[in-house]
């Protein structure tokens, strides 16, 4: 497969389904996800309605109207003094894996975070994880933290590595309404 003639769009409900079926897809893996089990689409709906394109968007990558991949931006922490920090989530198919689907996501994510105010984008990635870790890498992200043994994979003591990226932009102004409407993204 080529990444010609694909479309990156914000998400919506019906590409839900398509969504939880990639993350699924690398549970069993035990590289990408602490979580053991399957999700339901059901069970992903309140995470995907924490995400909307003005503030905390959720893209997927389309080719001949089929989701190939997604991604998304999540607050970091909870706390006000944060707005300004995610973290990012990068989720492919495994047919469009080691073809670029994960760079243009990147890219995607990197263009419409001034206009969200966000100057900093964290990675979580499994220390085995090095295709995630490679990726993000090769997009700037350096090495800011390191949890040994922090999850248990089928009775295997897993390492979490935290990557960051500052990005080159002003702050937004002390007291900017992050949650005001802006202008949707251009895709």
């Amino acid at each position: 497969m080529t990444l010609e003639k694909v479309q990156i769009e914000y998400a919506c409900l019906e590409d839900l389904p398509r969504i939880v079926e990639i993350y699924n897809s690398t549970i069993e893996s035990r590289m990408v996800t602490a979580d053991l089990e399957p999700v339901t689409v059901e069970q992903r709906l309140p995470w995907f309605n924490e995400h909307t394109p003005d503030r905390r968007p959720l893209w997927v990558m389309k080719r001949d109207g089929q989701v190939v991949a997604w991604a998304s931006l999540s607050s970091f922490y909870g706390r006000p003094a944060y707005n300004g920090t995610v973290e990012v989530s990068v989720y492919v198919d495994q047919q469009c894996r080691g073809i670029g689907a994960g760079g243009l996501m990147l890219n995607t994510v990197f263009e419409a975070c001034p206009e969200l105010g966000i100057t900093t984008i964290l990675g979580f990635v499994f220390g085995h994880n090095e295709p995630s870790l490679g990726l993000l890498r090769k997009h700037g992200f350096e090495q800011w933290g390191f949890y040994p043994e922090v999850a248990v994979l089928d009775g295997v003591d897993r390492d979490l590595v935290i990557l960051g990226k500052k990005l080159e932009q002003s702050p937004p102004e002390r007291g900017a309404d992050l949650n005001k409407e802006k202008p949707p993204y251009p895709l």
